[in-house]
């Protein structure tokens, strides 16, 4: 957590809660929730309160408005959310097929990640007590018990998958479970139940024949899923024709005795084939050629996780191993974490921006715990050449990982604790030393070719510290109109954080030509990556915002287009960006422009010019110094 995570918590409460919270983004100002019920949301607690600007409900949003600081915040509300539990219902419009299909596994598997690395990290320990103290300890009860904490959460894998999957599909969780345990009866996964029946013709319900894999469906994965997701939707059914007065024991009735006899008949053996079809599928193709196979994941990896793609391909590990079958799907993601973490080491000793530093610093060393999130998002990538580095180096030492034939035999933590994963059940430590080593190897090429390659160091210091900046504002300071258009009092606008003059004093443009141009000689502070606004500094010290309409961050930079980046000096006239005003109107938004000088309190005043239609770079405003007396009523 950051600095204001005091505030984020309150936040959060005061939205109803994280079970309110169905989403959450960040424009320049403010943050954007997508609440499953608004009037849970203490609207005027939150007006109230301090670090907060004023609350806005536009769109379908429930928008808190926080100010230029609003990323910040926004980390510190993410670490507060954690990973948000969302309905089918609640992400029904969320991309294509497979973008859901990802976003539902990894809804699934992310809750349980913990306690199976917490199953695996046993597992390792009793691998390396096996080696150290060979097969004594194999035959003692201290053994046997270690085994049972290691391997119970994988031989009953369905039950916790059943609870995460049905409360995914937004039904019962515990009916899930009821079902899952059905699968993992112990009958069924010794086999007992099927040699009972063997001489009479085998497993039958009602006379329909059926079977059930070798070792049961204990340790399997995608049974329970198609289950589960036909189980919540009978369940919705069931639900609006059973009277409410028997419905609290009459719906699970009816769910389980239908759902699970249509488990064990089609839906699990249907499933199984499919799972173990996919399953060689990826085997196939790391067996055509595991260095290419390799080289490929590798590079690959990081920016599978950057759009959540990874959770395409982490499921089929988790099923090998919950089998006993060892894999090196995941060899890639261990690599790629210290390839990272090398990069971003490198970034933290050789920039001189001393806010990248400070993001830096924690970044590295959360990176030796295999969390990487913050070194991609915060460091390597924006800064584009270390992030690519990091994918090479990873791409490189994973086909080397392959071509040793490195495996994890079980799930683990990540990072440093990812190590006990390579050593066999039995003991051998061989895969985990050679792991070791193409881990220390990615940190140190990382770090090196990320150190000698460099990358564009954007020092942009403090505004106010930064002797580039006139800080003294001797006089007063003529700001040009970045557009050409119809001029509007900023009390007009539709939005009312900028109507109210909560966010600075200044203008609105109604434009007339989708052209934003710079107003004055200084440098871009931010580019919103949706790029509906741009924040600049004059060389005199004076920050302005430019908005392009209301509310069209959710447009997510459609029809605007940049010509700056952040970070990049302008001079008066230069072309930031331009942006379609009939398609966005088409679109349905405003596309009124407030132009706001954000460091409103360093001045006397904020003059707005009595033209009612405007040309770029005519005078628009003019930032009047405390310290100057002369007459600017009226400037134009």
């Amino acid at each position: 957590m950051g600095k204001y995570e005091a505030l984020a918590k309150d936040i959060v409460a005061n939205v109803g809660g994280k079970e309110n919270v169905i989403s959450v983004i960040n424009c320049v100002t403010r943050l954007r929730f997508k609440l499953r019920d608004e009037k849970k949301a203490n609207t005027d607690v939150l007006k109230k309160m301090d670090g907060v600007v004023t609350v806005m409900q536009s769109g379908g949003q429930y928008q808190v408005v926080i100010g230029n600081h609003v990323p910040e915040v926004r980390a510190d509300v993410d670490a507060v959310l954690g990973v948000l539990d969302t309905s089918p219902a609640d992400s029904a419009q969320k991309g294509n097929l497979f973008d859901q299909f990802v976003e539902l596994i990894s809804g699934i598997f992310q809750p349980i990640l913990a306690p199976l690395a917490a199953a695996g990290m046993i597992k390792g320990v009793n691998a390396i007590l096996s080696f150290a103290l060979g097969q004594s300890f194999q035959a003692s009860a201290t053994y046997a018990v270690f085994n049972a904490m290691g391997d119970g959460l994988f031989l009953f894998l369905p039950i916790f998958i059943g609870y995460t999957s049905m409360k995914k599909f937004n039904g019962s969780p515990f009916v899930g479970m009821m079902i899952a345990a059905a699968l993992v009866y112990p009958g069924f996964v010794d086999g007992t139940v099927a040699k009972t029946f063997a001489e009479s013709g085998g497993l039958s319900l009602f006379g329909i024949p059926f079977s059930v894999p070798t070792a049961g469906y204990g340790s399997s994965v995608m049974p329970i899923i198609a289950i589960t997701a036909f189980a919540a939707f009978l369940e919705h059914q069931l639900k609006k024709i059973i009277p409410d007065v028997v419905k609290l024991f009459l719906t699970p009735f009816f769910t389980a005795i239908i759902s699970i006899p249509l488990g064990f008949l089609v839906i699990g053996p249907v499933m199984n084939l499919a799972s173990d079809a996919l399953g060689k599928g990826l085997l196939a193709l790391q067996g055509f050629n595991p260095i290419i196979f390799g080289l490929v994941l590798g590079f690959a990896w990081q920016v599978l996780v950057m759009f959540g793609l990874h959770w395409a391909i982490v499921p089929f590990a988790i099923i090998a191993l919950a089998k006993g079958e060892p894999t090196s799907l995941l060899i890639a993601s261990c690599v790629a974490s210290f390839a990272q973490t090398g990069a971003v080491g490198a970034v933290m000793l050789k920039t001189k921006d001393k806010r990248l530093r400070e993001l830096a610093i924690p970044a590295f060393i959360s990176g030796w715990f295999g969390v990487t999130e913050p070194a991609i998002y915060g460091v390597t990538l924006p800064k584009k050449r270390p992030f690519w580095v990091s994918c090479i180096v990873s791409g490189i030492l994973s086909a080397v990982a392959m071509a040793l034939g490195i495996k994890a035999y079980t799930m683990g933590a990540f990072g440093i604790f990812s190590f006990t994963t390579n050593i066999t059940l039995t003991g051998e430590v061989s895969g985990a030393i050679k792991m070791m080593i193409i881990s220390a190897v990615a940190v140190i090429a990382g770090f090196l070719v990320t150190y000698l390659v460099g990358f564009e160091d954007d020092v942009i210091e403090n505004p106010s510290t930064d002797k580039k900046f006139n800080k003294q504002k001797t006089n007063n300071e003529t700001i040009g109109s970045p557009l050409e258009g119809t001029v509007i009092p900023l009390s007009q606008v539709k939005d009312e954080a900028f109507s109210a003059g909560v966010m600075g004093k200044g203008a609105a443009i109604e434009p007339t030509l989708g052209e934003v141009r710079a107003p004055f000689d200084g440098m871009v502070m931010i580019l919103f990556p949706t790029k509906h606004a741009v924040g600049l500094i004059s060389n005199e010290g004076t920050e302005l915002l430019i908005h392009i309409g209301i509310d069209t961050v959710q447009l997510e930079g459609k029809y605007f287009e940049t010509f700056v980046k952040q970070g990049q000096s302008v001079k008066k006239g230069d072309l930031l960006l331009k942006f379609d005003i009939e398609r966005i109107q088409n679109a349905g938004y405003s596309t009124q422009v407030p132009i706001i000088v954000t460091n409103t309190q360093d001045y006397m005043d904020i003059l707005v010019t009595n033209q009612s239609t405007i040309h770029q770079n005519e005078v628009l405003l003019t930032a009047v110094n405390a310290q100057t007396t002369e007459s600017v009523a009226n400037p134009v």
